[in-house]
């Protein structure tokens, strides 16, 4: 069970719940905060204050006051308005992750929400009732108003669901499940969609996987060394203590640890070559920049989950609007974790290069076995690699920068983070597909160089990236070894490989 404070959610929470469907709850600590907030925010209808979004129109239409006995009706036309999105849907996991973190911002006790709004979140995730939600629509501000609009929809009973994995209506899921609609007052509507959590659920699920991703690029760049029989000495200590980024020294300290034993670089330690390529000798400098970064993005999409993003805030007795909304904590560093992840994949790519490349690998042209010039090998996977990195590099034009006006020039800058959330999230899996790639290629290298074996904490690694693989005299397709590779890569986490051996 998730226990949601406004405070201590944590990545690892919000993958328990969006990936594994854990139960949430509310801290009791957070009840009477909300009761208060929620009597405060119907104090000002009461007296019929002037007071946005609760007794008056929204964006443009801000100068135009609500009667009190219309608040409830403006609260629903919001929703329902609103839900303006198009595209494919959100996958379940993310829409999931939204409804989450929404959940842990209105508990807080700052949003003029009743306890019973944030109990019908938790009760769609908790019976497993996922909101479709249209991945386009959102500019990032005043928050993901579009993609909120139609989770917010569903709580009324209306608009589509997944439910036990069918498309079904929400009002029938919830029937089902024995749950009421439920019906906005005061500021309801506008607390659901007034926040950043498309931008942000996006993020973490990229962040959750890059992480992975980050220490399978370390097995692969110690694969490639090895089989490139390059020196160990980039990742002595003393070259990272003298330059302490805590990534870079990380990234020594295992390489070295996975090549430290290594038949391989046993018998080539006095050989005339004095420096390697900077794509093997750069890596504790390029990866630890990938892994400090990955730290950045986390600190700050994590400070977002945990906090307050709606608008106007209730807080001593006033409504205060601000900019609580806008994305662009999370839109900048979601640009900064596109760089990040290309250039993960774009380091990889050149030593995917070097595997094949005859004029520098030392090993057999293209990795090609039988007749010479009749088999191409895997010439042509380094050209997948190049296409893939170069994608990324197009995709990494920021989104942030970007900012159309909305709402009558009211919200005249906006942060456009889904979209840099989402192109985030491209470049991520095609820096997965980078990786696979070489994991298949460094594998092959390194079957070349039998019977001399690699270092002991690779060798599980490459023993089971041999299982995955079809044996090779002569030219074929290669395909279903990668996808295989692939596969094995992205639904495992490299300590289980350390931890079993390699034994499937």
């Amino acid at each position: 069970m998730i226990e949601i404070d406004g405070r201590s959610l944590t990545l690892g929470a919000v993958i328990k719940v969006a990936k594994d469907y854990e139960q949430v709850e509310i801290s009791d600590s957070c009840i009477s905060k909300m009761e208060q907030s929620y009597r405060t925010v119907e104090g000002f209808v009461n007296r019929g204050e002037f007071v946005y979004g609760v007794t008056t129109g929204f964006g443009a239409l801000s100068h135009i006051h609500i009667p009190s006995e219309q608040t409830h009706k403006l609260q629903k036309n919001l929703i329902l308005s609103h839900a303006a999105g198009v595209g494919d849907p959100l996958d379940e996991r993310i829409v999931r992750s939204m409804i989450l973190i929404r959940a842990n911002s209105l508990v807080q006790g700052f949003s003029g929400v009743r306890v019973d709004l944030v109990l019908q979140l938790l009760r769609l995730l908790n019976h497993r009732i996922t909101p479709i939600v249209p991945g386009q629509g959102s500019v990032g501000a005043s928050g993901d108003l579009a993609p909120l609009a139609h989770i917010a929809m569903v709580l009324m009973g209306e608009g589509e669901v997944f439910y036990n994995g069918v498309r079904t209506t929400a009002h029938s899921a919830m029937d089902q499940e024995r749950i009421a609609p439920f019906h906005p007052c005061q500021k309801e509507g506008l607390a659901l969609l007034n926040g950043t959590q498309l931008i942000t659920s996006l993020l973490l699920d990229t962040l959750w996987s890059a992480y992975r991703l980050f220490e399978w690029v370390l097995v692969s760049a110690s694969l490639s060394s090895d089989a490139l029989r390059c020196s160990t000495d980039p990742f002595e200590p003393i070259l990272h203590e003298i330059r302490p980024h805590p990534g870079q020294a990380e990234v020594a300290r295992i390489m070295l640890g996975y090549l430290q034993d290594s038949e391989i670089r046993g018998s080539h330690v006095h050989c005339e070559k004095v420096q390697d390529a900077y794509s093997i000798r750069a890596c504790p400098q390029v990866l630890g920049a990938v892994k400090d970064t990955f730290d950045y993005v986390h600190s700050v999409a994590i400070r977002e989950a945990n906090s307050v993003t709606d608008n106007p805030i209730i807080a001593g007795g006033k409504a205060l609007s601000g900019g609580n909304f806008h994305g662009e904590p999370v839109a900048m560093v979601a640009d900064f974790l596109s760089i990040a992840l290309s250039e993960l994949g774009s380091i990889t790519e050149r030593r995917i290069d070097r595997l094949v490349n005859p004029l520098v690998s030392l090993l057999p042209p293209f990795l090609a076995k039988g007749e010479k010039g009749l088999n191409s090998g895997y010439m042509i996977w380094q050209y997948t690699a190049a296409a893939l990195a170069s994608e990324n590099k197009s995709l990494c034009f920021p989104g942030s920068v970007d900012s159309i006006p909305t709402s009558g020039l009211q919200e005249d800058h906006v942060s456009m983070g889904p979209v840099a959330a989402s192109k985030a999230g491209k470049i991520l899996r095609n820096s997965q597909k980078i990786v696979a790639i070489e994991l298949m290629l460094a594998t092959r290298a390194l079957q070349t160089l039998n019977p001399m074996k690699t270092g002991s904490m690779l060798q599980p690694f490459f023993t089971q990236l041999e299982r995955l693989m079809d044996p090779y005299d002569f030219d074929r397709f290669f395909g279903n070894d990668y996808q295989r590779v692939l596969d094995w890569m992205i639904s495992n986490q490299v300590e289980d490989v350390l931890d079993w051996g390699g034994v499937s």
